[in-house]
């Protein structure tokens, strides 16, 4: 197969494609969704809580039934949440140690539910990148990190989007290995932006759309590097943490 990168024990590809290419011949997948999914999943784990990926598609009722079914809250399908959880990471602030909450994503709940049935998977993002990477040598040999992206409103294609190209780079720079093409270029977007993280973040497409939005605290946290030490591990469905 042209796509599946398996000259190159470190590799990068982006989104339910790259999954399809590079899972079946890898041993840990790294979801990385920086504005917001991954981000506030550590966010969540690094506060003692758990989160339940929950496909995006399904009827809102289907995750109401769900959450009951696991003794979890439910999140919104947007960041808009006046009271509880969302997609916002600033949402999980509170979020008390032993709480579990299902959280529908179009693109990061539903890429790591499709990881889920090839390889161990992990969700990474900048805050929690050194750690991830870590987690993932001591794992495995053969590691995919897949950038989520996003979607554009017309047509519904992926979306490359460059905070979760840099946050790959992030993560494939500390994995250290063979790095593929893919992983190689992402690796430089990674280093390009390292010293200005947080103006690269916030003057971007997704950084602007969040900020006029009402959510430049998301963009803030979502920007911080290597502050947490948390792997969150999907682990019968359950985002929990795990040692790094």
């Amino acid at each position: 197969m042209y796509y599946c990168q398996d000259s190159w024990n470190v590799r990068f590809e982006w989104g339910p494609e790259g999954i399809e290419a590079l899972g079946p011949t890898s041993d840990v997948i790294v979801i990385v969704d920086v504005f917001s999914f991954t981000t506030s999943v550590e966010v969540a784990v690094s506060r003692g809580a758990g989160v339940f990926p929950f496909y995006h598609g399904l009827p809102y009722e289907s995750a109401e039934s769900f959450a009951q079914e696991k003794n979890a809250l439910v999140a919104t399908r947007t960041r808009f949440a006046p009271e509880g959880f969302s997609l916002s990471p600033a949402s999980l602030l509170h979020i008390k140690s032993g709480e579990r909450v299902v959280l529908p994503s179009r693109n990061g709940s539903t890429l790591t539910l499709q990881a889920a049935s090839h390889a161990h998977t992990v969700a990474g993002c900048l805050r929690n990148a050194q750690a991830v990477a870590r987690h993932a040598r001591l794992y495995g040999r053969t590691v995919a990190v897949i950038a989520c992206g996003e979607r554009w409103t017309t047509g519904n294609s992926l979306r490359p989007a460059l905070e979760d190209l840099v946050g790959a780079g992030s993560i494939l720079s500390q994995l250290g290995g063979s790095p593929s093409p893919e992983a190689e270029i992402a690796i430089a977007a990674y280093e390009s932006a390292s010293e200005r993280l947080p103006d690269i973040l916030r003057d971007c497409g997704s950084g602007i759309e969040l900020e006029q939005r009402g959510f430049a605290e998301d963009v803030a946290l979502a920007s911080e590097l290597n502050v947490s030490s948390c792997v969150p591990v999907l682990k019968d469905g359950l985002y929990c943490g795990s040692s790094p």
